[in-house]
């Protein structure tokens, strides 16, 4: 059976509503892949998050190593997506990312897990260039809430 992978972006849309599209989904794990797990929308900072997503039964993870470092991050703001591949292929060849992305597989092979992170395009987010990455060869269900 190959690897199946979700990812989630939680750009317009509310926690109820990210919550929702996970449980209708069947995810049980969320992995935040943001290096900085702090937003300016409600209810999606890393305590926050947690505890909601929690409450509802998913299980919740930040693997902070598997972030765009700052002039990824703005990079992908500008629409500069050649900067921000070459700069998050930097980062996912230093050994902690390397580590995280072990923690990574692992719990995607465990459970039904989704790579979160803010871009609701997958083709505009780190999360696409992850997927490829370390598994190149599964299934990626992009969830929309």
């Amino acid at each position: 059976m190959a690897r199946r992978v979700f990812t989630i972006g939680y750009e317009q849309t509310t926690v109820a509503e990210l919550i929702a599209a996970l449980q209708a989904a069947g995810v049980e794990r969320v992995v935040d892949v943001r290096a900085v797990a702090a937003s300016r929308r409600p209810g999606f900072s890393k305590t926050a998050l947690g505890g909601a997503l929690q409450e509802a039964g998913i299980a919740y993870e930040h693997l902070r190593a598997l972030g765009t470092p700052k002039e990824g991050r703005e990079a992908a703001k500008r629409g500069d997506q050649a900067t921000l591949e070459r700069v998050y292929a930097g980062q996912l060849e230093l050994p902690e990312a390397q580590a995280a992305a072990a923690i990574l597989l692992y719990r995607i092979d465990a459970q039904p897990t989704a790579l979160l992170c803010y871009e609701r395009e997958p083709a505009d987010c780190h999360r696409s260039m992850l997927v490829a990455a370390i598994a190149g060869n599964s299934e990626v269900i992009d969830l929309f809430a």
